[in-house]
């Protein structure tokens, strides 16, 4: 076994590592665009056949891939075809962890879902008590799946992150997690490389795996409790220089009214278009009587013990045609929009994928902020600019994380001369 490097803490690897920046370059083309032949190979990296099979013969013996004989006729026909792939063996954990909600995933080294648990979470216990389940649904899944030892763990947390400590950096909504080393904590607990990060990054880097036609540039608007942004350039996760890019929720908005937000600040989008907001305002407008159909849902709620409306109740009152929603979300989606003309004014992205709890609405909110970013963006920044939702609605966050890890395990041992493509 070979004890991680640096960039991915305390730990050891199941299998053997690539050598080589060449080695690494064949898993992750494996990885990205499934088996394929030694041509097919060559062909994709810009290199020889030759080249190809001298890294590939190594990569089998490391026990990181297998070549397996594919179609073929009756005896005598001549030699089969085999294709390359990775080992069956690969498994890769993704955990994304949200302040009430936890998702935990094993994938095959394809990044294919292969067992997932969702269910509730507390952040407000505390990492021991978080990361004790993060384990414990980790191990189980492994089982399930017939392994024991995952090649590599990538989990987000919602909250600032000091990438290089592996650490939170003093949270907002995570009381007792400031500087905690939950990387170090997991490493030790699996055996395994573990990389922490952000949970809106692992969501656009998850969406960009999925995503085809993004050439690299892409943005992930996480429109939850709060409103944050995943920034992806060229096909590398850009972080700033902090670790805090991408916080758009936290950009003031136009015309607001002193709205005050959690961060201390007034009239951040956040605190206008975030889904906590939206249901303040929705809660408001039921009380005021401003909306038949939330007022009656209100006070069902009430009757049976709830204080407020949830989201689930904004998108049924859509779809009884409730025009007061559908105001509250139109708004919400021009405020969104705004801010994201200015970043494709600045950033140029091929594609931004809107996701979270608030994006499953529908396409009331997506069409108000397509049409806000385009109005107010140049013609030329949004000649080929898509507006989708996410694809991965579900598991964006799980893949996101295995994706991340991935790049450290199938970088080569060394780490010279090769950077993992997201980290």
């Amino acid at each position: 076994m070979v004890v991680v490097g640096d960039s991915s803490g305390p730990g050891e690897d199941p299998r053997g590592r690539a050598e080589s920046r060449m080695q690494s370059r064949v898993l992750c083309a494996l990885r990205d665009h499934g088996p394929q032949s030694r041509p097919e190979l060559g062909a994709q990296m810009g290199v020889s056949r030759t080249t190809v099979g001298v890294e590939v013969g190594r990569l089998v013996t490391l026990g990181l891939v297998r070549e397996q004989a594919i179609g073929g006729g009756p005896p005598g026909a001549g030699r089969r075809s085999t294709v390359v792939d990775l080992s069956p063996d690969i498994r890769f954990v993704g955990v994304a962890v949200g302040v009430t909600e936890m998702a935990v995933a094993v994938t095959d080294g394809h990044l294919a879902v292969l067992e997932e648990w969702h269910g509730p979470c507390e952040l407000a216990q505390g990492p021991d008590v978080v990361l004790a389940e993060v384990v414990t649904r980790a191990r189980a899944l492994l089982a399930a799946s017939g392994a024991e030892v995952p090649w590599g763990l990538g989990i987000g947390l919602p909250g600032p992150i000091d990438f290089a400590a592996g650490a939170p950096v003093a949270p907002p909504l995570m009381p007792g997690w400031d500087g905690h080393p939950v990387r170090e904590q997991l490493a030790r607990a699996l055996g395994c490389p573990v990389v922490l990060d952000n949970d809106v990054n692992l969501m656009a880097v998850g969406e960009l795996h999925a995503c085809s036609g993004a050439g690299g540039d892409l943005l992930f608007v996480k429109m939850g409790s709060g409103i944050g942004c995943g920034v992806v350039v060229a096909g590398r996760l850009h972080r700033g220089s902090n670790g805090c890019a991408g916080d758009i929720g936290h950009v003031e908005v136009v015309a607001g009214d002193g709205r005050r937000c959690a961060c201390g600040s007034t009239d951040c989008l956040e605190a206008h278009a975030g889904g906590a907001a939206l249901l303040r305002e929705a809660t408001a407008a039921a009380e005021r009587g401003d909306s038949a159909w939330l007022a009656q849902r209100l006070a069902t709620r009430r009757e049976a013990g709830a204080e407020d409306l949830e989201l689930g109740d904004l998108g049924e009152a859509l779809a009884a045609g409730d025009r007061v929603t559908a105001t509250l979300l139109r708004e919400g989606g021009r405020r969104v929009g705004h801010v994201l003309a200015g970043l494709v004014s600045f950033l140029n992205p091929a594609v931004i994928v809107v996701g979270g709890r608030v994006s499953g609405l529908g396409h009331v909110l997506l069409a108000e902020i397509r049409s806000a970013t385009y109005r107010r963006s140049l013609p030329q920044a949004t000649r080929d600019l898509r507006i989708v939702l996410s694809e991965l609605p579900e598991q964006g966050g799980v893949v996101g994380a295995a994706h991340l890890v991935s790049d450290v395990v199938l970088a080569p041992a060394t780490g010279v001369g090769d950077t993992p493509p997201h980290l």
